[in-house]
């Protein structure tokens, strides 16, 4: 299946996709650099059109511990816009940790400065779609815990 993962920022936001076999996984860029929520929602899912995503994840910042702060009930509210844009659900996926797997990734990479900022959050998504993945394979046919769904307007 052909999924486009979003990791939402304030000013920037990160994607990724894979392929339809679910193997390989791509930091896409541009990212998207936009402080509406509105329109970085309508530009994530023109992307994921365009990729013809039939699958969307977003990551969704928990506290260490596990609970939800007001990032994650932002996260929810700009997932809820995304669903509606792109007429599609998406998969809420806890994203703790993945900007530091990503900065690593790119720092192993020689990749630091301007050319970091640049392509950390679409790193991110796509640490965040391989943990995504991983999970599908090791529960097959199992409904992810936490989707929303396209509301009608």
């Amino acid at each position: 299946m052909n999924w486009l993962a979003v990791d939402y920022g304030d000013a920037r936001t990160g994607l990724a996709g894979c392929d339809e076999g679910e193997i390989l996984v791509t930091p896409l860029m541009p990212q998207i650099e936009e402080k509406s929520m509105n329109k970085v929602a309508a530009a994530a899912a023109e992307r994921a059109a365009a990729r013809g995503a039939q699958g969307l994840v977003c990551g969704l910042p928990k506290n260490m511990d596990g609970t939800e702060g007001p990032r994650a009930a932002k996260s929810r509210r700009f997932a809820q816009r995304l669903a509606n844009a792109a007429g599609l659900p998406v998969v809420l996926w806890d994203e703790r940790r993945t900007t530091v797997s990503a900065a690593a990734i790119l720092a192993e990479n020689d990749t630091f400065g301007q050319k970091r900022k640049a392509r950390l959050d679409s790193v991110s998504a796509a640490v965040l779609l391989e943990h995504f993945l991983d999970w599908r394979r090791s529960h097959p046919g199992e409904t992810p815990p936490d989707i929303i769904q396209p509301q009608e307007v």
